[in-house]
């Protein structure tokens, strides 16, 4: 795999060309076309989608409207509810509501139906469609009944990928699909484009997961492909099927890119057709001459089974390479888990070796990356005839959707996995976030999923259980199962793949999920449970400000799962303050407690009180202000508190990683960046200050207070710089941070302090 350090030139769609200074002139002797670099980055599948759905004239600062919408049922019931709280009274475009998270009902008593039911009559209300439980997990209905070619899709969910089907698609939070609910704009910089040229034809026993892993690993820590858009051209891509290129595509959202987009083909037509949507297939190619930012090259020959160790998709090696550096490999792990878990507990791998190999206690071929029909057929085939043993190891499939469901067991491949021990299960993204398949502790899982982030399985560190995850592809997980647990890629067994065709049986959809056809009935009240509460009211942002810092962390990376984890907490997600109570509760326990009590100053200004007299503490805080600036008072001042992470929001999408610290008074971040374009934006839309201060020691620690003197002035004056001081010693020291660059929106969204508020009526 080789990374470009300049931009390149794809000539033909079968040529690269460094971008320098004689590249126009060797692309004009090739084509006999002179063509600047400007003209050429127009000529890529992403540029002609981007175009095609912007709305601003200007395609330096887009503004872009999607052509249909996706949730699931741990964030549809928060966006409607922003939505309606701002005025919804129709669904403007296509919105899919899947229920594919809270799936069980098994915990919270009432709690998931109650959001089902609420999802139901919201359908009905603002038309829409929804999708019952385990029909099928959000980007396999998208994929099978959603996606078209050239077409954007915006999807509450990170892992909102279409591109293998030529359609861009993005994953944000919430809030964003809101603004689309509200006829508004996904309003962002022109991104960068960054090629990734496919040669050759994978071995095999390789699958799409380990093509993936093998990218994410290249790409991931030095940012290669961070918020720009990934698209896959060159004549390998022909040689990969379309479930292939699914199961690349959808895992790029672990590069940390924007959305993808692949060249469509003959193949991509076919898959259409089989759906009973042909008319939605489009060839897309780049053109002659296209100029990308960047580029990827990939021969796809050289490609060997891959597995992600914990504890993120990017700590990547070939299976190869674990067995033959065993031991040193695990304890490089056990090491990342003192620092990602404080020493709070012991991760052991290194028990796991018996007679010098690996042993694994679970394998998991699930979700929206390992559920299609493809490696489920692939893992049938490796498994046929074998036994997955009577010990602790435990194989669960979980096919994407019913009528994949359906195909395997017509064609027999369920069948096949049932007699091996292995058991199927119905379409569940649980396994992927800790809400189903919960491993023993101290176990190791394998699994043909889309992360491996601390505590993602179910695991609680609070209560003094571990375990941990290897991402793998369906097959090598097969070939383990095959071995009753002992670690083997795909490539050592001796097999015949059937490659069996796939049939669509359209009819578990008609007969099951609710399709308003786009129209509304105002007439449906809708279905509201115990637990779906409205969001608390939101202060606007005040002329200065006073935070409290009260969490510090210094993991290279925080993920969304440590800001607000994922697993049986998804039950609450409808209830703002009840979700609330677990933030940062995997990595920080005692935050919840500390943003509260700081919280109560603000609150006592809202009722015109005075702050110190309900925080003592802050009573010097505030002579020094005072001391030191005019205009000070309980009119002009909000308190509120902060966190500050290196690099916070890799990985989920979802929005209540941000609101959860708003509703509990947090008024900022500070970071050293942000690993991801949709948690800066989660923080903007929920009112929070997305500050970003130098690499270096901290001029603050945890439990100081920091002042932030005309902070609603720099917002207005669209400043960049802020300066901020630290009360320490008695007295204020000033420090810089700064604030980076905003749309106008988004910094009226700021001053009214949330897009609630923006968006009152």
């Amino acid at each position: 795999m080789k990374l470009y350090e300049n931009g390149v030139y794809l000539v033909n769609g079968t040529e690269l060309i460094e971008d320098s200074a004689s590249a126009k002139e060797a692309i004009a002797s090739k084509t006999g076309v002179n063509i600047t670099k400007e003209e050429a980055a127009k000529n890529t599948i992403a540029y002609g989608i981007l175009e095609s759905h912007n709305t601003s004239g200007n395609m330096e600062k887009l503004q872009i409207k999607f052509d249909k919408l996706t949730s699931h049922d741990i964030t549809f019931v928060g966006i409607i509810q922003t939505a309606r709280a701002s005025g919804l009274e129709k669904f403007p475009i296509p919105y899919v509501l899947t229920n594919c998270h809270n799936s069980l009902c098994a915990v919270g008593g009432t709690i998931n139906e109650d959001d089902h039911m609420f999802g139901l009559t919201c359908a009905k209300k603002y038309g829409g469609v929804y999708v019952p439980p385990h029909q099928a997990v959000i980007h396999q209905f998208a994929r099978e009944m959603l996606a078209g070619g050239g077409k954007m899709i915006l999807g509450s969910d990170s892992h909102t990928r279409y591109g293998a089907l030529g359609t861009m698609a993005m994953g944000e939070g919430g809030p964003e699909l809101v603004k689309q609910l509200l006829s508004q704009t996904y309003d962002i910089n022109m991104p960068g484009v960054v090629g990734v040229y496919l040669t050759g034809k994978p071995i095999k026993g390789v699958g799409p997961q380990d093509i993936a892993l093998a990218i994410i690993g290249e790409v991931f820590a030095n940012g290669y492909v961070k918020n720009k858009v990934m698209e896959f051209v060159g004549p390998g891509v022909s040689n990969l099927s379309v479930d292939t290129r699914i199961g690349v595509d959808v895992m790029t959202t672990e590069t940390t890119c924007l959305s993808s987009i692949w060249k469509t083909d003959a193949k991509v037509e076919e898959f259409y057709e089989i759906h009973g949507r042909k008319g939605d297939y489009k060839e897309l190619n780049p053109g002659q001459v296209a100029y990308y930012d960047g580029m990827i090259e990939i021969d796809l020959s050289t490609i060997r089974p891959m597995i992600a160790m914990p504890f993120h998709p990017s700590n990547t090696y070939t299976i190869d390479e674990l067995n033959a550096n065993l031991m040193d490999i695990l304890d490089d792990c056990e090491k990342r888990a003192q620092v990602s878990f404080d020493g709070a507990v012991d991760l052991d791998l290194k028990s796991k070796v018996r007679n010098g190999r690996l042993y694994v206690d679970q394998g998991i071929i699930a979700g929206c990356a390992g559920g299609g029909f493809e490696n489920i057929c692939d893992a049938a085939d490796i498994l046929e005839g074998a036994s997955i043993g009577p010990d602790e190891f435990t194989l669960s499939v979980y096919p994407a959707s019913m009528p994949v469901y359906m195909e395997l067991i017509r064609n027999g491949a369920a069948a096949t996995l049932m007699q091996t021990g292995a058991v199927l299960k119905t379409a569940f993204c649980g396994p992927c976030f800790g809400a189903g398949d919960t491993p023993a502790n101290n176990a190791f899982s394998i699994r043909h999923s889309t992360r491996n982030f601390p505590n993602r399985e179910g695991s609680k560190v609070q209560n003094g259980q571990v375990a941990s995850v290897a991402l793998m592809d369906a097959r090598s997980i097969a070939a383990t199962a095959a071995n009753k647990g002992y670690l083997t890629a795909a490539t050592d067994i001796d097999v015949e793949f059937s490659k069996p065709k796939y049939f669509f049986d359209s009819n578990i959809y008609a007969n099951r999920v609710f399709d308003s056809k786009g129209v509304a009935d105002p007439s449906v009240e809708i279905q509201f449970g115990p637990n779906i509460k409205d969001w608390p009211k939101m202060s606007a942002l005040p002329e200065h400000m006073v935070l409290k810092v009260v969490s510090e962390i210094h993991d290279p990376v925080t993920t969304t799962d440590e800001l607000i984890p994922s697993g049986e907490t998804s039950s609450f997600r409808s209830n703002p303050l009840g979700l609330a109570e677990f933030t940062l509760s995997r990595k920080d326990p005692s935050y919840v407690g500390k943003a509260k009590e700081i919280q109560k100053a603000q609150k006592a200004i809202e009722a015109d009180q005075c702050p110190c007299e309900a925080v003592p503490e802050m009573k010097p805080v505030m002579d020094a202000i005072k001391a030191q600036f005019d205009g000070i008072s309980r009119k002009t001042v909000g308190v509120g508190s902060t966190i500050f992470a290196v690099k916070p929001g890799d990985g989920s999408a979802r929005e209540q990683a941000a609101s959860c610290q708003k509703v509990l008074g947090g008024w900022a971040n500070i970071a050293n960046e942000y690993a991801t374009k949709r948690y800066r934006s989660n923080l903007i839309n929920w009112g929070m200050l997305p500050l970003l201060i130098e690499e270096g020691e901290l001029p603050f620690a945890n439990g100081d207070y920091l002042f932030l003197p005309e902070i609603k002035k720099a917002v207005e004056e669209k400043a960049t710089d802020i300066k901020a001081f630290v009360y320490k010693d008695g007295e204020l020291k000033e420090f810089a941070l700064k604030l980076g660059e905003m749309t106008d929106d988004e910094r009226s969204i700021i001053l009214k302090g949330c897009l609630i508020n923006y968006n009152r009526v």
